[in-house]
C-alpha cells in the first residue's frame, strides 16, 4: 500500500471521529438546552401556582376573621327571620281553611286584619332578606377591599408559602432542595431563608405575590436552586461515556494507523538495508575471492611482493567484511539489552587524538583537512575504550561520507569541559548538511539522508543509531545542528569520572 494511501485513510478516520463527536457533542448540548427550558417552564408555573395558592389561603384566612366578626348581627338577623318564619307557618295553619269559610261569616274587620297581618309578613320577610344581602356584601367588600389595606409583612405567612411552593414544585416534577427570600414592592426585604446563598451561576426565579392587591401592597418572592447546574447537566451524563469511547477509539485508530506507517516505514529501511548489505558484502567478498584465485592460479608468476600485496588485500578486506558484521551484530545486541559495558576511567583527550591521528591520513588523501583543538582540562571519564573510541570513529567517518564535491572537506575537532562536571567534543563539517525534516531521524536505525543523485554513499545506516545508544550507555548526550549546503555539527557530552 502506497503511503499516500495510508494518509488518505489516516485523514477519513480522523474526518469521520471528529464528525461524530461533534455530533455527539451537539446532541449532548441541545439536551441539556431542553432540560433547562422544561425546567424553567415547570418553575414558572409551579410559583405561578405557589402564588396563587398563597392568595387562596390568605383570602380565606381573613375571610374567616371577618365572618368571626359578623357573627353576632347576624345571629340576631337570623333569630328574627325564624320568628317571622314561625308566624308565616301560624298564619299558614289558618288559611288553607279559608275556603271553606264563608265570607260573609267574617266580619269585615277581621278580614282587614288579616290583610295588615300578611302585608306586615312580607315587610319582614324582605327586610330580613335585605339584611342579609347587606351582611354579604360587607364581607365581600372586606375581603377584597380591606385586606391589602394590611402590611405586606403582616400578611406574608413564611411558612405557607414555603409549604405552597413545596407542593407545587413537586406537583411539576421538581424535588430539588431550594431557597428563597421575600421583599416588598420597594426592595425592602421580609423574610430570608437561613441557608439561603447567591454562590455561583445559577438563575434566580421571581414571582410577584398578592397580583391582585395595588402595586404597593405587592410583594416578590425570589428562589434559587443550589443543584440546578447538576441537576441540567446531569442528562449529558448519559452521553458522556460514549463520547469517551468515541475518543478512546480514535486514539487507538490513530496510534494504529502510526504504527502502520512507521512499520512501513521500518520495512522500507531494513529493504533498503538489505541492499546496501549486499553492496556492502558483495565488494569485500570478491575482491577475496579474486585474490584467492590469483593465489590458487598456477599459471601466474607470483613473486614475493605479489604475496605480500595480495595477502594485504586479503587482511584488509577481511578486516572491512568483520567490521560490517560487527555493526550488524551490535545493533542486534543493543536491540535484546544484552551489552555489557566494560567500563574504567580513560583520558579521552588521548584516545580522540589517536582516533584523528589515524583518520587524518583518510582525509588528507581526499583533500581535505581534519584540525583537532584539545582544550578539555580535565578528560577523564568512566568509559569503554572500544565503544568510545567506535562513537567518535563513526562521527568522523559520517563526516567523510557526507563531504561536498566542490569544495574541499574540512573537519574540526574541539574538546572542551562544561560546568566542571561534564566532558565534551565537537565534531564539525562543511559538507552536504542535513534538512531540518531529517534532522529527527537520523538516529533511527537504517535511516540513510538521501544524497540526490549521489550513489557513492555506503553504509547500512546503522552508524550514528550505534553512536547515540553508546553515548546514552555511558549517561551522556549527543546533539547535531546543520543546515543544508553548509556543514553538520555534532556535540557530545559525557559525565566525569568523580
Amino acid at each position: 500500500m502506497k503511503r499516500s494511501y495510508i494518509w488518505l485513510i489516516c485523514v477519513v478516520v480522523c474526518i469521520a471521529f471528529i464528525a461524530l463527536l461533534y455530533l455527539q457533542g451537539s446532541y449532548a448540548k441541545a439536551m441539556i438546552r431542553m432540560r433547562q427550558e422544561q425546567f424553567d417552564e415547570n418553575v414558572l408555573r409551579s410559583l405561578d401556582q405557589a402564588s396563587r395558592e398563597l392568595e387562596k389561603v390568605e383570602t380565606y384566612r381573613y375571610l374567616k376573621k371577618v365572618l368571626n366578626q359578623h357573627e353576632r348581627g347576624s345571629r340576631t338577623a337570623r333569630s328574627d327571620s325564624f320568628h317571622i318564619t314561625d308566624h308565616v307557618l301560624q298564619f299558614d295553619t289558618i288559611i288553607p281553611n279559608k275556603g271553606n269559610m264563608s265570607l260573609g261569616s267574617l266580619s269585615i274587620n277581621r278580614y282587614n286584619r288579616v290583610a295588615e297581618s300578611i302585608s306586615n309578613l312580607q315587610k319582614h320577610v324582605r327586610e330580613a332578606l335585605l339584611y342579609e344581602q347587606d351582611v354579604l356584601d360587607e364581607v365581600i367588600y372586606a375581603v377584597m377591599y380591606r385586606a391589602s389595606e394590611q402590611r405586606f409583612q403582616d400578611r406574608l405567612n413564611p411558612a405557607v408559602l414555603d409549604g405552597c411552593l413545596r407542593n407545587a414544585l413537586q406537583a411539576n416534577g421538581i424535588t430539588l432542595p431550594f431557597h428563597f427570600i421575600v421583599y416588598t414592592s420597594d426592595g425592602r426585604e421580609v423574610y430570608r431563608c437561613e441557608d439561603y446563598t447567591e454562590e455561583g451561576n445559577d438563575p434566580n426565579y421571581q414571582q410577584p405575590l398578592f397580583r391582585s392587591d395595588p402595586m404597593g401592597q405587592m410583594g416578590e418572592v425570589i428562589i434559587h436552586f443550589p443543584d440546578q447546574k447538576r441537576y441540567i447537566r446531569g442528562v449529558a451524563n448519559y452521553m458522556a461515556p460514549a463520547m469517551g469511547f468515541t475518543i478512546i477509539l480514535l486514539i487507538t485508530s490513530l496510534i494504529t494507523i502510526y504504527l502502520i506507517v512507521r512499520q512501513k516505514r521500518i520495512s522500507e529501511m531494513k529493504k533498503d538495508f538489505v541492499h546496501n548489505m549486499t553492496h556492502e558484502f558483495k565488494t569485500p567478498i570478491s575482491t577475496i575471492s579474486i585474490a584467492a584465485q590469483m593465489l590458487a592460479d598456477k599459471s601466474v608468476n607470483k613473486s614475493e611482493e605479489t604475496y605480500e600485496r595480495l595477502g594485504s588485500v586479503i587482511t584488509s578486506e577481511t578486516r572491512r567484511l568483520r567490521f560490517q558484521v560487527e555493526k550488524v551484530l551490535q545493533m542486534s545486541l543493543f536491540d535484546n539489552n544484552n551489552i555489557a559495558l566494560k567500563l574504567q576511567e580513560l583520558d579521552a583527550n588521548e584516545i580522540i587524538e589517536n582516533v584523528v591521528d589515524t583518520f587524518s591520513l583518510k582525509v588528507t588523501q581526499s583533500g581535505g583537512t581534519l584540525d583537532m583543538r584539545i582544550e578539555a582540562y580535565n578528560p577523564f571519564i568512566n568509559a569503554d575504550e572500544m565503544h568510545f573510541t567506535n562513537i567518535i570513529f563513526n562521527l568522523l567517518d559520517n563526516a567523510f561520507k557526507y563531504r561536498r564535491e566542490d569544495e574541499p572537506l574540512a573537519i574540526q575537532v574541539h574538546t572542551y569541559n562544561q560546568n566542571e562536571t561534564h566532558f565534551c567534543i565537537s565534531i564539525s563539517d562543511n559538507g552536504i548538511g542535513i534538512q531540518k525534516d531529517n534532522l529527527k531521524r537520523i538516529f533511527d536505525k537504517f535511516y540513510r539522508v538521501h544524497t540526490g543523485d549521489r550513489h557513492n554513499v555506503k553504509g547500512f545506516g546503522l552508524g550514528l543509531a550505534y553512536v547515540q545508544k553508546m553515548v546514552e550507555l555511558h549517561h551522556g548526550t549527543i546533539k547535531v545542528t546543520s543546515e543544508l549546503g553548509k556543514g553538520t555539527k555534532f556535540t557530545i557530552s559525557i559525565p566525569l569520572s568523580l
